[in-house]
């Protein structure tokens, strides 16, 4: 059954006054509002542009522009566009705009610049209120038969491309975790992570950790980390991929479930006590290196981490031995088992660029003989089409097909909260916990509860 997105409510324009900056959403059919905040003026983090020969006289000349926001799959986009103009003669053209930029501000300013991308990447319900009347509908296109996962909108048409499947769950490196004779498995609740937690410290010297776990929350550039990802499993750990319940009360004012939330405080408490004291200002480099070093037995990062390890950290990996990883559910409430898989994001056309190019170039990225290997292979995405003969030789793979069948997934529905909420609000919030200046549990569920739903009120 295909999923029908979530109508939102606008996005907020301003923001707390203890929040950073945040890009709210116009839901009209103006242009996107430009905007002041300073990395939306910054250039983009990189150009790759394909330079093989056309292969075709018809296409000679050809160009179509995507702009991507995850720099892992930089070099691996760039063989994409190689192959893509061998074959065809298309130039594909990639702005990656990475490092904490704000992805969704600097689209807004190419807009106003009559600079818009051919393809552009966006995250769905919460930013489908921004760009939904300047989305080309891609519901008659071959490719939406071989998938589950492209972007429904409100209206019941396909506006997205899905390229991966990720996964967000407690990451482990298993042979720490067997040195020190634990079983991933055992964890199942707060009581035996805690225990593990505690094991595991108290061999932190013999198994060569410098922490338990890389939790990281600096809130300028990683407010996705535990402002919007960690969060997103309040609202969906352990439930059924269509259960709402939690999405639909903070949607109602910004409502938080008493005791569901206090149970996530006692987790992430522990994940303060045990964490890398550089967590607080650290960047995601420097939490995913540590992981891939072997130096942190967990690290709160989902499965994208594995393309950087594979690529980026190559040689840090494999001096740790380039040991198997795996996932445990966020389980703040005993039983819980589920990790949250979803498209992190979609590929959505702009109706006004060069429409016909660009649905080409999708329609071959989703096929065999296409862009399905590369995309697998030098990318490191799992593919979201039930017809791709293609797996990554990724660390999280495995993980990530191994719940999915036993269907122990959940989706995630951070996606269809109130734009900007993550970056203006929870993510500050979080690092203040980590820091110390939130003292306590309770303290932190009143500050979370009272901020979200003053973000709400706002009109």
């Amino acid at each position: 059954m295909k999923k029908k997105a979530l109508t939102l409510l606008l996005a907020a324009t301003t923001a707390l006054t203890f929040a950073l900056t945040g890009c709210g959403t116009t839901g009209t059919t103006e242009a996107p509002a430009a905007t002041t905040d300073q990395t939306a003026t910054e250039a983009p983090a990189a150009t790759t542009e394909a330079e093989a020969p056309a292969a075709t006289d018809s296409a000679e000349g050809t160009t179509i522009k995507l702009v991507n926001n995850k720099a892992e799959i930089q070099e691996g986009l760039a063989i994409l566009a190689d192959a893509y103009k061998e074959q065809t003669g298309v130039t594909v053209s990639i702005d990656t705009i990475g490092g904490g930029q704000d992805t969704q501000a600097i689209l807004k300013n190419y807009y106003q610049a009559g600079d818009m991308p051919d393809i552009f990447v966006f995250e769905g319900d919460t930013h489908y209120e921004t760009w939904k009347d300047l989305l080309a509908d891609l519901s008659d296109e071959a490719w939406t038969s071989d998938t589950e996962a492209e972007y429904v909108g409100p209206d019941g048409h396909v506006y997205g491309f899905p390229t991966t499947t990720e996964a967000i769950g407690l990451s482990y490196n298993k042979s720490i975790l067997d040195k020190a004779g634990i079983d991933p498995a055992s964890i199942t609740g707060p009581e035996s992570m805690r225990a593990a937690f505690e094991k595991l410290d108290s061999m932190k010297d013999e198994l060569g950790l410098t922490a338990v776990i890389g939790y990281y929350t600096e809130s300028a550039n990683l407010w996705w980390t535990a402002g919007q990802h960690l969060f997103g499993t309040y609202l969906d750990s352990g439930l059924a991929r269509n259960d709402t319940t939690y999405l639909d009360l903070i949607n109602d004012g910004g409502k938080l479930d008493p005791e569901r939330i206090k149970a996530f405080a006692e987790m992430v408490e522990l994940f303060n006590e045990y964490t890398d004291p550089q967590g607080v200002s650290g960047s995601y480099d420097d939490q995913v290196l540590g992981f891939a070093s072997g130096k942190y037995a967990f690290v709160s990062q989902g499965s994208w981490i594995g393309a950087s390890m594979t690529t980026t950290y190559a040689d840090q990996y494999a001096a740790a031995g380039n040991f198997e990883v795996g996932m445990i559910p966020y389980a703040f409430i005993e039983g819980q088992d589920t990790i949250q898989t979803n498209s992190p994001n979609w590929w959505g056309l702009y109706k006004d660029g060069n429409v016909d190019a660009a649905k080409a170039f999708i329609q071959w990225c989703s096929q065999n003989d296409g862009g399905q290997q590369i995309l697998a292979e030098k990318c490191g995405c799992v593919s979201p089409f039930v017809s791709s003969q293609y797996a990554p030789a990724d660390p999280y793979a495995k993980t990530i097909a191994d719940y999915t069948a036993a269907g122990k997934t959940s989706a995630w529905h951070w996606q269809g909260w109130k734009a900007g909420l993550a970056q203006n609000v929870t993510s500050v919030i979080f690092q203040d916990f980590a820091k110390g200046s939130i003292k306590d549990t309770d303290q932190f569920v009143d500050t979370l509860q009272k901020a979200v739903e003053a973000y709400y009120a706002q009109q």
